[in-house]
């Protein structure tokens, strides 16, 4: 049960929470692929990558490309930007690159229109909302930063495309759902695909208490291995019916999408929770006619143990 607690906590804080945005109530392998579209059950937008022993290198993500299937919209391209709301320091760092080469990134946040993160991000406060201390709790717990704190939303061309607190609560609140009953589900997910391997309870306890300083190494390779099973848990989230913190929030990125892309906005980033992006790649295939045309992954979670720190000499001697 432990097992699946963390995995909860870990899905609902890092691939599909309310976000960024706190605000709410109620790598190395970067080559590029170009692969025909396999089926959409078994579509990546995250992994970890191993070496070839099979131990861990890193958690990465992915940045996939759209472009028209038809050629019906000549010179556009959208990009499905995977995230992790807390990483190295050094993935933000490459994004905040990346994203300046892009007409419009249309970015997830849950906050009232026209609210903008500072730049440097909250100076150090916590969140009030529970996912959102959820995501505090495990940036300090694996040593990451928190993905507020490192990109730049002052950019002029981030556009918000997300829902108010308002429209979240009310959408919640029309479709009977609540964080609690989101949560269990994670936690039932969890528990009906513990025979089929992964993390053990007595793993991450393993971890829990070994020396500080394997401690957050060994963590944070323990909860990557649980992205295997990220598929299953988003099913779980969504239900059969959709929900509000996927389908709903997808909704309404891609009305913002539509309309940018009616203003002329050719090269477009839709920088999201990893856990939104199968949802997203249904719709721009059968809502906008995009295929996909290339791939790449960025290291979101360096996972090579780090080398042991060398003893200062003895000024005594």
């Amino acid at each position: 049960m432990f097992r699946q607690w963390l995995l909860a906590a870990l899905l609902a804080g890092l691939v599909s929470s309310i976000g960024i945005g706190q605000e709410a109530q109620p790598a190395a392998d970067s080559k590029e692929t170009t692969a025909a579209k396999p089926p959409l059950a078994t579509e990546q937008f995250m992994r970890v990558r191993k070496d070839r022993r099979g131990q861990p290198l890193s958690m990465d993500t992915a940045i996939v490309s759209y472009v028209s299937a038809d050629g019906s919209k000549p010179d556009v391209q959208v990009d499905l930007v995977g995230a992790i709301h807390v990483g190295d320091k050094a993935y933000y760092d490459e994004l905040n690159k990346l994203f300046e080469s892009y007409d419009v990134v249309l970015y997830e946040l849950v906050a009232k229109e026209g609210d903008r993160i500072p730049k440097g991000g909250r100076q150090g406060k916590a969140s009030g909302h529970p996912i959102g201390a959820m995501q505090d709790g495990l940036k300090t717990l694996l040593d990451l930063d928190h993905q507020l704190d490192c990109i730049d939303y002052t950019k002029e061309n981030f556009v918000h495309a997300d829902m108010s607190p308002d429209e979240f609560a009310k959408t919640m609140a029309d479709r009977g759902e609540s964080f609690m009953q989101m949560f269990f589900r994670l936690m039932g997910a969890g528990l009906a695909q513990q025979g089929q391997g992964g993390t053990s309870d007595a793993a991450i306890l393993m971890a829990l208490f070994a020396s500080p300083a394997e401690r957050t190494h060994r963590l944070k390779v323990e909860f990557a291995k649980q992205m295997g099973a990220m598929e299953g848990q988003m099913e779980a989230i969504n239900g059969e019916d959709g929900s509000t913190i996927i389908t709903e929030r997808n909704k309404k990125a891609f009305a913002v999408l539509d309309r940018e892309l009616k203003a002329g906005k050719k090269k477009i980033a839709v920088f999201y929770g990893a856990g939104h992006l199968p949802d997203m790649e249904e719709r721009l295939l059968k809502d906008f006619q995009l295929k996909r045309n290339g791939q790449k992954w960025l290291t979101a979670w360096s996972l090579i143990k780090p080398e042991p720190k060398a003893k200062e000499p003895d000024s005594k001697k």
